[in-house]
């Protein structure tokens, strides 16, 4: 009697034995494939990070004869933008002015704020080297009746020909400078003078983006990639 319940016990132990081998032996399943364009899924287009990034920045600014609350309240809400750089804006997702909104001005995304500023980034585009582009917009008060704006801009210029590199910077300081000055009148509480005709055509990979987007730059033309 005692013989057969040892091999009773035996047998039992060799079918959870071989049992536990077959269930160890199945591969993993493989993981749930990403659609392309879905959230989580690859950039499309091959890598788009730079080996060897050089970061420059400029910074653009103008003494105004208002308090610095009066003239955030004017000109720094996240789309006011369109009109003191004269391009069309909307917000495309989140809400004006909290963390995380995007305009759809080279679709940036606000990414910091405070009571008297704001940075924003543009994302990375598939098949464009990212050039880590971020803008912040700032009004300094000076006196309790006088105030300053500041812009400043950083990304990696690297993508553009080293002969090309200091046109590129002038351009964009150019360009924000006279935003900065806009912006001044406005919060003064004068009248833009009439908006300069604009180039057509795209500048070069990235299309017109005005101070953003890829090297090149560029009027905002219609349907192409535009920043700050």
């Amino acid at each position: 009697m005692r013989n057969q319940v040892s091999k009773i016990i035996v047998l039992v132990a060799i079918v959870i034995v071989s049992l536990a081998s077959v269930t160890f032996a199945q591969p993993p399943a493989p993981p749930a494939q990403v659609a392309p364009g879905a959230p989580g899924a690859p950039a499309a287009g091959g890598n788009v990070a730079i080996a060897n990034p050089t970061y420059v920045s400029i910074v653009m600014e103008t003494n105004v004869n208002k308090p610095a609350a009066e003239v955030w309240a004017r000109v720094g809400k996240y789309c006011d933008i369109g009109e003191w750089l004269r391009v069309a804006c909307t917000i495309t997702s989140g809400k004006d002015g909290e963390v995380g909104a995007v305009r759809s001005i080279g679709r940036e995304v606000l990414v910091g704020k405070t009571d008297l500023s704001y940075t924003y980034t543009q994302p990375v585009t598939a098949g464009q080297p990212y050039i880590l582009y971020h803008g912040t917009l700032e009004v300094k008060p000076v006196t309790a009746t006088t105030s300053k704006i500041v812009y400043t801009l950083m990304w990696d210029n690297s993508p553009v020909a080293d002969d090309a590199k200091e046109a590129d910077k002038t351009r964009r300081r150019t360009q924000f400078q006279t935003a900065v000055d806009n912006m001044k009148i406005l919060a003064e509480g004068g009248t833009l003078p009439p908006a300069p005709a604009r180039g057509g055509g795209r500048g070069g990979p990235g299309g017109g983006a005005p101070g953003g987007g890829a090297p090149g730059g560029g009027a905002p033309g219609a349907g192409g990639r535009r920043g700050q």
